[in-house]
């Protein structure tokens, strides 16, 4: 009988990082990531990782910002799943590279892509690890009234994405 462990790994980051925890099934996944990151944005700054999961099972890692890759490296050796791939970005926001990430042949899934503080919830066998899911952020604390509205707009618009 095979034996099920549950657990909850923190993704850490610098501040002021986005992050992005995806899946795929190919060594080549890190180079194929990269092209499309600088493609995406090219004044993207960011390190990204990627769990080998047969013959050496290495942390694979890539990048333009040595600080973010190894932020990117530490997270995905935390979270230890078969194939699971960290993004950990600056000056740049997962809305400009997701849709290349997520073009990428050997991505299977995107998990999240995120500012807020992040949990990715483990299962854990004697074979290995696989991602059940991500904690993203905080519960609701209540829906969002005339004032929330009108925040969300100006901010939108402070930062560029509507006029």
């Amino acid at each position: 009988m095979c034996r099920l462990e549950l657990k909850v790994v923190k993704v850490e980051r610098p501040e002021g990082v986005n992050v992005v925890i995806g899946q795929a099934h190919f060594i080549k996944t890190v180079e194929d990531l990269y092209e499309a990151l600088v493609s995406s944005c090219p004044s993207i700054k960011f390190g990204l990782a990627f769990c080998e999961s047969s013959g050496p099972c290495l942390v694979r890692v890539e990048g333009n910002d040595e600080e973010l890759k190894g932020a990117a490296a530490k997270a995905a050796l935390d979270i230890g799943a078969g194939h699971v791939f960290v993004i950990m970005m600056r000056d740049a926001y997962p809305i400009n590279v997701l849709n290349a990430v997520k073009a990428v042949q050997e991505v299977c899934t995107v998990f999240c892509a995120s500012a807020n503080p992040l949990e990715v919830v483990i299962a854990e066998t004697s074979q290995g690890r696989g991602v059940l899911g991500v904690i993203d952020g905080l519960r609701p604390k209540g829906v969002e009234g005339d004032k929330e509205v009108a925040e969300r707009k100006e901010f939108l618009r402070k930062i560029g994405y509507k006029r």
